[in-house]
């Protein structure tokens, strides 16, 4: 399928979101969704601080990212409009609002909507899916969850409000990722089992952080394993954005004993 790419400023509290701020592995990761038959939108998480260009991959572009991860949620110029929302994460949760408003707005779109991303966008992609807008998520080796770091204070309410997920997630992490240890797996895995979650679980053998990055990966990136996972991708979005099944049935099922 061909694919056409355009850009569109979105007005936010703090002002437009404009530029495409994409790196490489997360353009080419877009558009191969797009190729699926998809409205992709690539939201810029940095808006606020930087842009158009994509931070580069290095030491000076990596803590930049880390360190506006945790500014975003202040925006200063704005101290008023967080503080009535009470919300410490309201700038990236904004930002997912928009994104998913910007695509039902669309002639073209369904009205069902999918989210996904890796490392930071892996926990965006999660917290996307407390808007019951959002059907299924599948989040790629997600950061800052099991630690509630995201944000300012570090502090963030992702886990707490697993219950509040409507939709279907796929939670991907590699065993050997050190960015998210194995306690921290298990939490999260327990925590959406606790809360009645509907998803799947995969950590996979030899797989480090950001093993689906093909560009300035470190040494990490296992193409084997990516058309795995981006299988499981569209399986998920498959079923549950392209197929009309209806509003998912829930309850308990109760399983029968057989061989």
């Amino acid at each position: 399928m061909l694919i056409s790419e355009t850009h569109k400023d979105v007005q936010t509290t703090v002002g437009l979101e404009g530029g495409s701020m994409l790196t490489g592995p997360v353009a080419r990761f877009a558009r191969q969704i797009a190729g699926q038959g998809y409205i992709v939108a690539a939201p810029s998480s940095y808006h606020e601080f930087t842009g158009p260009e994509a931070l580069a991959y290095d030491g000076p572009g990596t803590d930049a990212g880390n360190e506006y991860k945790i500014e975003k949620a202040r925006l200063p110029q704005r101290d008023c409009w967080l503080s009535e929302l009470d919300n410490k994460l309201a700038a990236y949760d904004e930002d997912a609002t928009l994104s998913v408003d910007t695509l039902l707005s669309l002639p073209t779109c369904s009205g069902r909507i999918g989210a996904t991303g890796m490392c930071l966008g892996g926990h965006l992609a999660y917290r996307a899916a407390l808007d019951p807008r959002v059907a299924s998520a599948v989040c790629y080796f997600a950061t800052d969850i099991h630690s509630k770091s995201l944000g300012k204070g570090k502090n963030d309410d992702s886990l707490l409000r697993a219950g509040d997920i409507k939709g279907e997630l796929i939670m991907i992490f590699g065993k050997k990722d050190n960015h998210v240890p194995p306690d921290g797996r298990d939490l999260i895995r327990n925590t959406l089992r606790q809360k009645g979650v509907s998803y799947s679980f995969y950590e996979i053998e030899g797989a480090q952080h950001a093993f689906i990055r093909d560009e300035l990966s470190k040494g990490r990136y296992d193409p084997a394993v990516s058309k795995v996972c981006f299988e499981m991708l569209l399986e998920l979005f498959g079923r549950t954005l392209k197929t009309d099944l209806g509003e998912r049935a829930g309850g308990e099922q109760k399983v029968e004993d057989i061989c």
